[in-house]
């Protein structure tokens, strides 16, 4: 099937392409959007969850009395109550790993160990305090390294889920903390390595962040004689219906998940957050339950994974990558969440967007006693481009070459196939470098001069790729009621990103309808079709598809009312006329559907490679020029320019917003962000603590360039951005930073004091 030339010549309506307001911004700016946080229902309890203040230890009691002793207290559930309930309450979307309330043992500090259910959350939150749990605290194991050999092992047995296609490999293992380890192999790298003119080895580290939205996580249960009703905070409205009707035996008709806005996500709020928790008390209490974390609690749910990054390249005396291998240890804390499909997926782009025949590659997910980590706006992918593209930089000067034409000679062209075998096909990665090097004026020496004699400028660049979440499913319905009015049924969560403007405009350009009157309704699983997620940058392609599908499919049900009333849908000056003239009044409907999966081919068990990795690939980059000061190793970015390949932009200024904030929040994660950690307790968990960007903080420049490109498989040749400008943003500051001093840094967050050590380091040894 022609998608390009199909999706060209139907648009003829002019809504594709436009940069239309977000249909929700009245909502929001007025105050009236509905958020979970502002809902109430009559009955309802407030629920403070307990947690462990211990990283590993076997549980030994839970006294309660005192909490319940406390007037408006109505119950204190522990993990035995829920096992009552539920026979196996485990719940994840890779491995059952994760306890509703932890049975027997806890695995990290801040683990839920009880809940305390009382008419006033002020009441909960005092009860919580005065729940007293005994451990038999046990050895623990923090680091990721350390975990790969550890004699401490965070789990004893591990049952995979099954639930994707993707993760249906994943084995349950003993005496290990590996979740899951994928490898690749391309070519003969072990040849390539002994004959290459020179060989570069580096090491990397990121640390453990957190997603920080600022609606923090929040979850609604409420129980009739037969159904179970979750309003949530969640990007997974889809997975959470299947995994609660999973866990608690029953059919999915039994239970509904209702999602209304986000007050932002980037993965946190993805697969099962509180739902579960929430579900079983309220089942329990036989009473509506409501749980909403703090700001704090946050930091114990789901986070960043901290990795370590080894990578070795051979390169000729052309200055061509002919070997690299990597080796990545993800620090997944001590749930798996989505970790292994974050170890693989982002395993697969580890060599960078460089063309080199032979590659090796190892990706280890670790558990360890610290805090899950899971999804997180990028995937993996920052902390792989972190590392590659400091490595590159680092061959670059070691070899004397500029670090842009060394990229140029190495970087993938055309459809050259990347490290799985799987074709660059509509990737304009070369398009993107060039971009960054021509906004930056790159062979030109930098126009601004240092504020101060203490003060160096430096400027550097970086490029990185990711494949998307594969295979997925989604659903629409698009239906066109009696009087020409549209309707877009869909459970995509629009947290933010735009995706209920953009998937408006596929509906309005192909009805041939104002974006602006097209009515989406927000995900209701009892109303609105299965959508796998709203992660990965999935959304554009997976859902743009299945929505450019079902107005396709109403559009044909329109063309052929029209053509048995003698006349064509073009010639029809109100859609409305055709059901008063079919039903001879204002009745009838016209519904379709669209389902959309991609192609995928699994990669091969012993090599890694697949032809078919990937429906589509991002393309991203970053140009960073700025200025230090020498004797504080203070920074500030004088110019940002994020430049990505989204194919064509269904709405150019939201796409232009999307590439903001993601350089800016993972700007946040390269200069100021860390998790702080204390024998496994968090020890700056609250945003006075942990700083998070702020209006100072912005470069003083900052530009954002869509490259022109077309992904002819895509709908209206467009694909996702969200993560895209996240991708070259850390290391471009560390490169520039070299630039200016001659300092390398090798460890995430680049903050001044980082800086300043390492010229400290540099002139001690110069002396």
């Amino acid at each position: 099937m022609n998608i390009r030339a199909e999706t060209r010549q139907s648009q003829t309506n002019g809504q594709v392409g436009r940069s239309v307001a977000r249909l929700e911004g009245p909502e929001k700016v007025s105050g009236r959007a509905l958020y979970v946080h502002n809902m109430t229902v009559p009955g309802m309890l407030y629920a403070k969850v307990v947690r462990s203040t211990v990283a590993h230890g076997r549980i030994l009691s839970i006294d309660s009395s005192d909490a319940l002793a406390i007037a408006g207290v109505e119950h204190v559930f522990t993990g035995e109550d829920i096992r009552a309930l539920v026979p196996e309450p485990f719940f994840g979307p890779a491995f059952h790993d994760q306890p509703v309330l932890a049975i027997d043992k806890v695995h990290f500090v801040g683990e839920p160990v009880a809940v305390v259910l009382a008419r006033d959350p002020y009441v909960a939150a005092e009860a919580a305090q005065q729940v007293w749990v005994e451990y038999d605290e046990l050895p623990a194991v923090f680091d990721e390294v350390e975990a790969m050999n550890s004699e401490v092992v965070v789990h004893d047995e591990l049952k995979p889920a099954g639930t994707f296609p993707d993760l249906k490999h994943l084995v349950g293992r003993r005496d290990t903390n590996i979740a899951l380890d994928y490898h690749l192999v391309r070519g003969t790298p072990d040849a390539a390595f002994a004959e290459a003119a020179h060989v570069f080895e580096h090491e990397f580290r990121t640390q453990q962040v957190m997603h920080v939205p600022l609606e923090p996580m929040v979850s609604l249960a409420t129980v009739s004689h037969d159904t179970l009703t979750i309003h949530t905070a969640s990007q997974s409205p889809s997975f959470v219906r299947t995994e609660i009707a999973r866990l608690l035996g029953w059919p999915e008709n039994r239970v509904k998940v209702k999602v209304p806005f986000l007050g932002g996500g980037f993965g946190a709020k993805l697969y099962i957050k509180l739902e579960a928790l929430v579900a079983c008390a309220a089942l329990l209490a036989k009473a509506p339950v409501k749980l909403m974390l703090t700001m704090e609690e946050q930091f114990y749910t789901i986070t960043k994974h901290a990795s370590t990054f080894r990578i070795r390249s051979g390169v000729s005396t052309e200055g061509k990558l002919v070997a690299r291998h990597c080796e990545v240890l993800w620090n997944g804390g001590a749930f798996a969440d989505i970790g292994p499909r974050v170890t693989q997926k982002s395993g697969f782009t580890a060599p960078g967007p460089y063309d080199i025949d032979n590659v090796s590659i190892d990706s280890y997910a670790l558990y360890t006693n610290r805090p899950p980590a899971g999804a997180l706006r990028g995937f993996g992918i920052p902390q792989l481009v972190w590392a590659y593209e400091s490595h590159t930089d680092m061959i670059a000067h070691e070899l004397g070459i500029d670090p842009l034409d060394f990229r140029r000679a190495n970087i993938l062209k055309g459809d050259r196939p990347q490290a799985t075998g799987s074709s660059m096909k509509d990737a304009a990665v070369e398009g993107v470098l060039e971009k960054i090097a021509e906004r930056m004026d790159w062979d030109a020496k930098p126009a601004r001069t240092p504020s101060a004699p203490t003060k160096r400028i430096g400027r550097g660049l970086a490029i990185g790729f990711k494949a998307s979440i594969s295979p997925t499913t989604s659903v629409a319905i698009v239906t066109v009621s009696a009087d020409g009015s549209t309707i877009l049924q869909l459970s995509t969560v629009d947290m933010g990103q735009g995706s209920n403007t953009a998937m408006a405009q596929i509906v309005a350009e192909i009805v041939g309808v104002p974006t602006e009157s097209v009515q989406v309704v927000t995900p209701d699983t009892d109303v609105t079709p299965y959508d796998m997620a709203t992660l990965g940058s999935r959304s554009t392609f997976h859902m743009g598809h299945a929505v450019r599908l079902a107005a396709e499919d109403v559009r044909a049900k329109l063309e052929e009312m029209a053509a048995k009333l003698g006349t064509t849908l073009a010639k029809t000056e109100c859609v409305g006329d055709l059901f008063r003239k079919t039903y001879g009044m204002q009745a009838g409907t016209a519904v379709g559907v669209g389902t959309y999966i991609p192609d995928y081919t699994s990669p091969d068990p012993a090599t890694g490679q697949s032809d078919n990795i990937t429906p589509f690939w991002m393309i991203g980059g970053t140009g960073v020029e700025l200025e230090v000061d020498v004797e504080t190793g203070k920074f500030r970015i004088l110019e940002m320019i994020n430049a990505a390949d989204l194919g064509n932009p269904l709405n150019p200024k939201i796409v232009e917003t999307q590439l903001s904030g993601a350089a800016m929040m993972q700007l946040g994660f390269t200069m100021f962000e860390e998790m702080r950690f204390d024998n496994g307790q968090v020890t700056n968990a609250s945003l006075a603590d942990y700083k998070i960007p702020g209006i100072q903080d912005v470069p003083e420049t900052m530009t954002n360039d869509i490259v022109e490109a077309y992904q002819r498989n895509a709908p209206f040749g467009a694909k996702g951005v969200g993560e895209s400008a996240t991708f070259g943003v850390s290391p471009a500051i560390a490169n520039a930073l070299y630039d200016a001093l001659g300092v390398r840094i090798t460890s995430l967050p680049i903050t001044p004091e980082v800086v300043f050590e390492a010229i400290r380091a540099k002139q001690e040894g110069d002396a």
